[in-house]
């Protein structure tokens, strides 16, 4: 007799365990070891020589790109730029292992919070080849000797359901919120001026610019309420919400330019309703 099982599940991750998330004692563990996680140092004074800040922007929209079109979990990519970023931070790194050093990165994260990873050869080819997947894998091993093998680092979206939780509003709302709040995050991994934020500070203030966004909060209550839950100072997260609301406005500024170098035929009503990598249109403040 033949077993067959024809059973095809959309999810592969986990249902979120309610003894974790309603347990503050969770929430103030990630508080407490989340700076440990963080880069030693602003790497591009004291470390890299080779390396500039444009150009971990651009390997870091690369690695989004890879990410979105491998439909990745949410958490992938900011932790992938949690490790090139501490890698960075202790080895002086030569700009033409930058693209290899962001693909191990993937590799890595991929390998901790994805049921199915992506494989070496999968993300060379995502290079036009220009690697090799047995130097991807040597490299590997370097990443994570560098790392001391402590990769279960504590990034923005361990804080999210927390932080969600706790807000006086339905359901539908906190689903729009979390939304925006994911891409305000992939916004900030990108950005290298939030490389040495506490991830509780980038997750507070990326849910509070999706609230504002979308126009959820009359006064400062649920800044009030937000920054008590993170014990964020308000004055800090005020600040942190501006400048993430400005790398949005920024973001979509230098998409606008691209899609109208590329099609300067199109109005600004038809790009403003084209679609980009990150979403980041769906929050357009």
């Amino acid at each position: 007799m033949e077993l067959l099982c024809c059973e095809v599940d959309p999810m592969r991750r986990a249902l979120p365990d309610p003894n974790l998330l309603y347990d503050d004692r969770v929430l103030h563990n990630l508080l407490t070891i989340e700076e440990r996680y963080l880069p030693q140092c602003s790497y591009f004074k004291c470390v890299q020589k080779d390396i500039q800040p444009f150009m971990r922007r651009m390997v870091a929209t690369w690695m989004l790109e890879v990410c979105e079109e491998q439909k990745c979990e949410e958490e992938v990519f900011p932790l992938a730029m949690n490790y090139l970023d501490r890698f960075l931070a202790v080895v002086p790194t030569r700009k033409c292992h930058l693209q290899l050093l962001g693909a191990v990165c993937m590799f890595l994260a991929s390998k901790l919070k994805e049921t199915i990873p992506l494989t070496a050869e999968k993300l060379c080819i995502y290079t036009d080849n220009s690697i090799k997947p047995q130097e991807l894998l040597e490299w590997e091993l370097v990443v994570l000797g560098k790392l001391k093998w402590n990769l279960a680092a504590v990034t923005p979206h361990d804080f999210i359901e927390h932080i969600l939780r706790k807000l006086p509003l339905p359901k539908d709302k906190l689903l729009l919120i979390r939304k925006h709040a994911q891409t305000f995050i992939a916004l900030c991994a990108t950005d290298f001026n939030f490389a040495m934020y506490p991830p509780s500070m980038i997750a507070t203030g990326s849910v509070g610019a999706a609230i504002c966004g979308l126009q959820l909060d009359d006064g400062d209550s649920l800044t009030d309420l937000l920054a008590k839950i993170t014990n964020t100072d308000v004055d800090c997260l005020k600040a942190c919400q501006e400048q993430i609301e400005a790398v949005l406005v920024n973001s979509l500024r230098q998409v606008r330019q691209q899609q109208q170098q590329s099609n300067p035929s199109k109005t600004v009503d038809e790009l403003d309703q084209a679609s980009t990598p990150t979403d980041v249109r769906d929050i357009n403040l």
